[in-house]
């Protein structure tokens, strides 16, 4: 059985498709742009951008009863694998221990010209 989770406090999605997907124990999170839902913008820089999709992204695990720690996979697609290092100082400071497994990709464009997308698996 799967249940549809929505956060008002993450941006709502823009296409056809949940921002989460809660399957038994498993929820899947759609990719994440840092997307400010209280204003409806992005911040500047990589950085930012990050804080902001892992931000989202929180506030869907919460909406769901899941938390960071909970997460056992993330993608993250960047504009430019040159901002690899400032993502990861930022994705450090969200998954602290037990850090999901995770892939990475440097990908041509990204949706309302976002330098990241960061989208998860987790597990209860």
């Amino acid at each position: 059985m799967k249940k549809i989770i929505a956060a008002p406090q993450a941006p709502a999605a823009v296409g056809p498709y949940s921002q989460a997907v809660a399957a038994g124990n498993t929820l899947y999170l759609s990719g994440q742009l840092p997307i400010d839902a209280a204003n409806g913008r992005m911040p500047e820089g990589i950085e930012a951008q990050t804080r902001q999709s892992l931000t989202n992204l929180g506030h869907i695990l919460r909406e769901a009863g899941y938390a960071y720690s909970d997460v056992v996979k993330t993608t993250v697609l960047l504009q430019s694998i040159g901002d690899f290092a400032a993502m990861n100082a930022v994705y450090a400071e969200f998954f602290t221990r037990d850090m999901p497994a995770r892939v990475c990709y440097e990908v041509a464009r990204l949706p309302m010209g976002a330098l990241v997308e960061i989208d998860a698996v987790a597990v209860k």
